[in-house]
């Protein structure tokens, strides 16, 4: 058998991390290499960045340890029943192809993932060698975001976060029936457990570094989790409401959504096409809502329709406030930044600006028009010193004129 080199190995294991959505580098602590000491730096000039045909930022070298695995879970492309070419890398091989494309400004650091080789102890083992190479050995000042494997010994797990900026597990789908169906060989509670301790080691690292100044630092940028939507009957708000749990659960920095993607030599118990990008845009909306702007998740839930999905054609924010009209229009003078955030049309920096502006005069829709992008969605849904929405607020047909136009684009 021809041995394959390192460039036929990142052909084939990046393209097998392409499914994993959960690489941002955001939260981590400033690092850097001044003073002629160190590699890399995690924020700065000198960073490039790339973008998928889906639209997503990719400014890390993403690839994963090895495509090989043990496990055979039916949605996951590289499951051990799976007829696709394999590889493997080296904990030295990643850890030099990183230290190489970050001296040529290609990446700003690290995403490694792994399929499951011989054991989750001994592929931890791997995963947290390479980021130990990186680190001491090549003193390698970057960023790190290590997938941690929750069947692994918690001891491996504490290992990768010492080394890692960010780790994650990843809950994979969001209820317990689908995991059971779709990823026989994964636990739910094995899988929260892990998240919990995970959590508990991040809160005892920031004790520690507030009375002893030289502790060392664990997963400083937090922990993450991604789901894949589409691939059972979970609803949009079977989804919303987990990721809910596990933000209040783990204190978790980000969660992820990745619509499922068909895979060749399918099993039969897969949906046959994709779900629309356009479902996991709007959950990631839902979740913004969730973060930002102070809903609850049963609040994102009740802008769905009767099977639980959010609309694909408006956006959740909008979606609830035509269910509730009862609560608009809005003062945009008086309000508080509560009610204002929940305005079709206003986003925090808007209302942050409507907030200061408001101490120095009283706003009229023009005003407000400066303030914020998208004056039509919000003129029916608030009042300003010259404007009252009378009628327009309570009209059968608004949703109509507020939904996005739908354009046939043009080949020429």
């Amino acid at each position: 058998m021809t041995q394959q080199t390192i460039q036929q190995k990142l052909e084939i294991l990046a393209d097998a991390a392409k499914y994993d959505a959960s690489c941002a580098s955001s939260g981590t602590a400033k690092k850097n290499s001044l003073g002629g000491k160190g590699i890399g730096s995690t924020e700065g000039m000198g960073i490039c960045h790339a973008y998928a045909p889906d639209g997503r930022c990719i400014s890390l070298l993403k690839v994963l340890l090895t495509n090989h695995c043990i496990f055979d879970c039916h949605y996951c492309i590289n499951r051990k029943s799976s007829n696709v070419r394999r590889a493997r890398f080296t904990p030295q091989e990643v850890a030099d192809l990183t230290i190489n494309f970050y001296k040529r400004n290609y990446i700003e650091g690290l995403f490694l993932s792994s399929g499951i080789i011989k054991s989750s102890n001994y592929t931890m083992e791997q995963m947290v060698e390479c980021a130990r190479i990186l680190r001491e050995e090549y003193d390698f000042r970057g960023y790190i975001h290590l997938k941690t494997i929750p069947e692994a010994d918690p001891e491996l797990i504490y290992q990768a976060g010492l080394f890692a900026d960010r780790v994650s597990i990843n809950v994979e789908l969001p209820t317990r029936k689908g995991l059971n169906r779709l990823a026989p060989d994964k636990d739910e509670h094995q899988i929260e457990g892990a998240l919990a301790k995970t959590k508990s080691r991040i809160i005892e690292a920031k004790d520690e570094r507030k009375r002893f100044k030289h502790a060392p630092r664990f997963a400083p940028a937090g922990q993450s989790t991604q789901m894949i939507v589409g691939a059972d009957n979970a609803s949009d708000a079977d989804i919303v409401g987990k990721a809910s749990t596990l933000y209040g659960n783990f204190g978790l920095r980000r969660v992820y959504y990745s619509a499922f993607s068909p895979i060749p030599d399918a099993s039969a118990v897969l949906p046959l096409k994709r779900p629309p990008l356009m479902r996991e845009h709007r959950l990631y909306q839902s979740d913004w809502l969730m973060r930002f702007y102070g809903y609850a998740a049963g609040e994102v839930a009740q802008a769905t329709d009767a099977h639980g999905n959010l609309p694909l054609d408006i956006d959740p924010k909008l979606a609830w406030a035509l269910k509730f009209r009862g609560s608009f229009p809005v003062d945009v003078n008086r309000a508080p930044k509560e009610q204002l955030l929940r305005v079709p049309g206003l986003g925090t920096t808007a209302v942050g600006r409507i907030l200061a502006a408001r101490r120095h005069r009283t706003l009229r829709l023009d005003d407000v028009a400066k303030l914020t992008q998208s004056i039509a969605k919000v003129r029916p849904f608030l009042v300003a010193l010259d404007w009252r929405p009378t009628a327009l607020t309570d009209r059968a047909d608004l949703r109509a004129l507020l939904a996005p136009r739908q354009e046939q684009l043009e080949l020429f």
